[in-house]
């Protein structure tokens, strides 16, 4: 599968059963349907509005942003923003194939996810912990 943002062929990451595509170039992730709301399941966090249909739902996002295909169908994937402390722009296909994630935006969303409370485990632990440090923001 090649990558939506670079064009480079992606590695698949699986843990837990859970199959992703990773880009090794730009560090994007593509997750099939179904796949962010059960890593988010297997991680112990609030799956909350994360689903594939309920980001589909959300308002088109005008940004300067190149438009991205789909890898699975070719489309082209529209644009949503997942507000909270940190707005995170994503890339979803409207067919339902799945969501693109450029690098970073998957730790974002898992800060988003995770407890406040700080006695739990920090959001990039759980990330490091589940997947080691494939998806860890830089920086």
């Amino acid at each position: 599968m090649l990558c939506p943002a670079c064009r480079e062929v992606m590695i698949v990451v699986e843990q837990d059963k859970i199959e992703l595509d990773h880009c090794t170039k730009c560090a994007g992730v593509w997750f099939d349907a179904g796949e962010l709301e059960l890593m988010l399941e297997k991680m112990g966090l609030d799956r909350g509005a994360l689903s594939l249909a309920k980001i589909a739902d959300l308002p088109d996002v005008k940004t300067a942003e190149k438009k991205r295909r789909c890898p699975v169908c070719g489309r082209k994937m529209k644009k949503r923003k997942i507000a909270g402390e940190a707005e995170v722009l994503i890339d979803v296909c409207l067919r339902g194939d799945g969501l693109w994630f450029d690098g970073g935006e998957v730790h974002q969303i898992i800060e988003r996810c995770a407890p406040k409370s700080g006695a739990k485990m920090g959001s990039e632990e759980r990330v490091l912990s589940f997947l080691g440090d494939t998806f860890k923001a830089e920086g």
